[in-house]
């Protein structure tokens, strides 16, 4: 999810140029809170200029410490401080278990979802890391973080979106025993989606890639892979010591990894690459037996959005939509959109207003087509009944909205919110998620990378069991 400059640029630009502009209602909030940090701060010093004697300075009523002299142990303390923030930033992301006994479940397997920033994109949008330390944004610096990051997931498969060095991640992740494959995005862009999985878990049995611009779609791209389940990998060895069947029966699964066009004015292009994605992935399924899908990657829609309804429920009247609406990225006045209520904890609320019966940007047939795939078609669906993992199971309010989706999985200087999911067909169940971060300490620190998040996105972290198989059945 990437961002243009602040100029409005025409619809029919391409999403090469426009696709990290994002505006979102948290882009104004941070920077008036950006100045207020920096008044407060300057009047706190003019205030404290005399040496201190007290070791301990009380926290003030405002919420900030008092500023110490600048002194060389205060310059220690303060690094040391800068350090634990970024410690807890990290360390504040639990697992969150699913309410239902899944100690029956033999066979189960980690999914990562995670857009990890290209490398050229940090070149090219200075302007969204105003406040990240560059060396913070050096890839060979942010590659071997999220190496790190992923392998403490134990994950069985990793899905990552806007990869520009597909290399680097290869002979990483090969140290750790996974085999992947990519596809570029086509035209001019740089990056694309890779997909890896346990070399000694699943094997490859298919692999089809989607230029959308086939379709007339624009230059993103898609993925999908049908893994094989080597016999008896994904068994704890408790559960091979125990079990007396033999051999158990061979699985199969569909693994999709999309990254969506950003353009919010283009929703009709939006909604097609969603569309021919979840055509494609059933598609391919039922070719292999009508086997479990699951579908992730950076959908560049927030879950208010109608691609979300679309994707959840499984049908969509576009009618009833605003083309450059249609994935929740821009907020009018005249219509139906979040509001964020902050208390004074910043915690965060969701107040849904209906949408407006009046649309100002009506389809046109051209749009329909891209949208829909078919001339004079306005009501969409698709067949796959989809999941959201981490609506699946229940989290904490200061972590989820009232979909319960994450509240941000993209964070930088001028977005915070999410836009990317884990979905999956009701033959697999959620067993666990890795919950994200809340807001408030996710601004401790002005902008994402950071001293130990490689990217601007969160990584979304899934357990996923087979949901007909059971000890003993």
């Amino acid at each position: 999810m990437r961002k243009k400059g602040r100029r409005q640029l025409p619809e029919e630009q391409s999403c090469a140029t426009v696709k990290r502009k994002h505006t979102h209602f948290e882009q104004f909030h941070y920077n008036k809170q950006t100045k207020r940090l920096k008044w407060v701060s300057t009047e706190t010093k003019t205030a404290t200029l005399k040496p201190d004697p007290v070791r301990n300075l009380p926290v003030s009523n405002n919420g900030f410490e008092a500023i110490r002299p600048c002194t060389s142990s205060s310059r220690r303390h303060n690094k040391r401080r800068k350090r634990s923030n970024c410690s807890s930033l990290e360390g504040s992301r639990k697992w969150v278990f699913s309410s239902r006994n899944c100690s029956n479940y033999k066979d189960k397997l980690v999914i990562v979802s995670y857009n990890i920033l290209g490398a050229e994109n940090v070149a090219k949008h200075p302007d969204l890391y105003l406040d990240v330390p560059p060396k913070f944004l050096e890839w060979s610096r942010r590659k071997d973080l999220i190496s790190e990051e992923v392998n403490r997931y134990n994950a069985s498969i990793l899905c990552f979106q806007e990869v520009d060095r597909f290399k680097d991640l290869d002979d990483l992740l090969q140290k750790d025993g996974f085999k992947g494959v990519y596809k570029a995005r086509t035209g001019n862009g740089c990056d694309g989606c890779a997909l890896f999985w346990k070399d000694k878990i699943f094997t490859l049995l298919q692999e089809e890639n989607i230029e959308f611009q086939d379709f007339g779609l624009r230059n993103n791209v898609a993925q999908l892979c049908v893994l094989k389940i080597n016999q008896h990998q994904l068994e704890s060895d408790s559960c091979r010591k125990q079990s007396k069947i033999t051999p158990m029966q061979s699985r199969s699964l569909l693994v999709g990894n999309i990254h969506a066009l950003f353009n919010p004015n283009r929703g009709d292009i939006k909604l097609g690459q969603v569309r021919l994605f979840l055509e494609k992935a059933y598609k391919l399924s039922q070719e292999w037996g009508s086997i479990p899908v699951i579908l992730v990657g950076d959908f560049n829609s927030i879950p208010q959005s109608a691609i979300y309804q679309f994707l959840a429920s499984s049908e969509l009247n576009i009618q009833l939509h605003d083309r450059r609406r249609i994935s929740g990225q821009l907020e009018y006045p005249s219509q139906g959109r979040e509001i964020r209520a902050q208390n004074k904890y910043t915690a965060r609320r969701h107040v849904w207003m209906p949408v407006s019966r009046q649309l100002s940007h009506r389809w046109s047939d051209e749009e329909l087509v891209l949208a829909t795939g078919d001339e004079g078609v306005t009501h969409l669906q698709h067949k796959l009944k989809l999941c959201s993992a981490y609506a699946g199971i229940p989290g904490s309010s200061r972590t989820r909205d009232s979909h319960g989706e994450p509240l941000a999985t993209s964070y930088h200087s001028k977005f915070m919110g999410t836009v990317d999911y884990i979905w999956h067909t009701g033959e697999l169940v959620p067993v666990r998620v890795l919950e994200t971060l809340p807001i408030d300490i996710l601004r401790r620190n002005a902008s994402l990378p950071n001293e130990r998040l490689g990217s601007d996105h969160l990584a979304l972290v899934c357990e996923l069991a087979f949901a007909d198989d059971h000890k003993g059945a």
